[in-house]
């Protein structure tokens, strides 16, 4: 085995997984933690992934490259492992929680045991509650799925159809109080339903990377990857005020698209406006 498993300590456990109401009484590791500064999300997609799904995982994950992001994922066959290796490639930290202990002996799916491998060499991480030998379970996937959402500032969908494991994750990000975002996809698709339900149910539709950025709270400034600008002390409808204005809307646009009574949503762009986060010229509100 390349690499050694760690019981971790209750100094190291993630405070955001402490957090959930299940939390689980021990965790075992390998590799490395993501640092301190990095928001963590959750990629979650089918196993039967469609050309289009694929693409957007590479290119969304390529849009991250550069920022204090870690890509969190479950190991499996699909969107899982098409993020793990987009996240290696663009030397993004990741960490892989599979359905199975971390041992190599019993690591599922056995095809991915060298993927898990080289994630401990980059610097990232295997996470699980399982004792080193334990063999995955049927039940065993969607427990690991709390683990996924409670470590996570936010879960991304790829693609689910209605009935899929990919939104156990999801629900349970919502339970966390996770944000939860999506992909839009062909109403002609069966990979599109699960997330065109989560849009409906209120899922943040993503189109780009910075759609991603915005809703960790992190923007960037003109095109440099070395700069961006941290929008965490921000209550949840600012950041959601943030992560749609990327790109000017007009204000009654803007309301439309938030939902709340008008009155607040002035009060919130006033307050915005104080602090230097948005303008309005001409009719539209943007990111100053």
């Amino acid at each position: 085995m390349a690499y050694d498993i760690i019981e971790m300590s209750d100094s190291e456990f993630p405070a955001l997984l402490s957090e959930i109401p299940d939390s689980p009484k021990k965790l075992f590791y390998a590799g490395k933690f993501a640092p301190d500064a990095h928001k963590l999300l959750c990629i979650v997609g089918s196993r039967k992934y469609t050309p289009y799904g694929k693409e957007v995982c590479e290119k969304l994950i390529a849009d991250l490259a550069g920022y204090p992001v870690s890509i969190v994922s479950g190991l499996a066959l699909g969107i899982d492992s098409i993020a793990h290796r987009a996240a290696l490639m663009h030397k993004l930290h990741t960490i892989a929680v599979p359905g199975s202990g971390l041992s190599a002996s019993v690591l599922y799916p056995r095809s991915h045991v060298q993927l898990a491998e080289e994630i401990v060499k980059s610097g990232g991480m295997l996470l699980s509650e399982f004792e080193h030998d334990f063999s995955a379970t049927p039940w065993s996937f969607p427990q690991r799925n709390r683990i996924m959402a409670g470590i996570s500032h936010a879960v991304l969908v790829i693609e689910a159809e209605i009935k899929s494991g990919t939104l156990i994750t999801s629900r349970l990000a919502t339970d966390y109080n996770r944000e939860v975002m999506t992909i839009p996809g062909s109403i002609f698709s069966h990979s599109s339903a699960g997330p065109h339900m989560l849009i409906r149910l209120g899922a943040t539709p993503i189109t780009c990377g910075n759609d991603i950025l915005n809703s960790l709270g992190i923007i960037p400034r003109g095109g440099d990857t070395d700069s961006f600008r941290d929008y965490t002390d921000l209550s949840d409808e600012e950041k959601r005020i943030v992560g749609i204005l990327t790109e000017p809307r007009e204000r009654d646009e803007l309301i439309r698209q938030i939902g709340l009574p008008t009155h607040e949503i002035n009060t919130m762009l006033t307050v915005m406006e104080i602090k230097g986060i948005i303008v309005e010229r001409m009719g539209m509100i943007e990111l100053k």
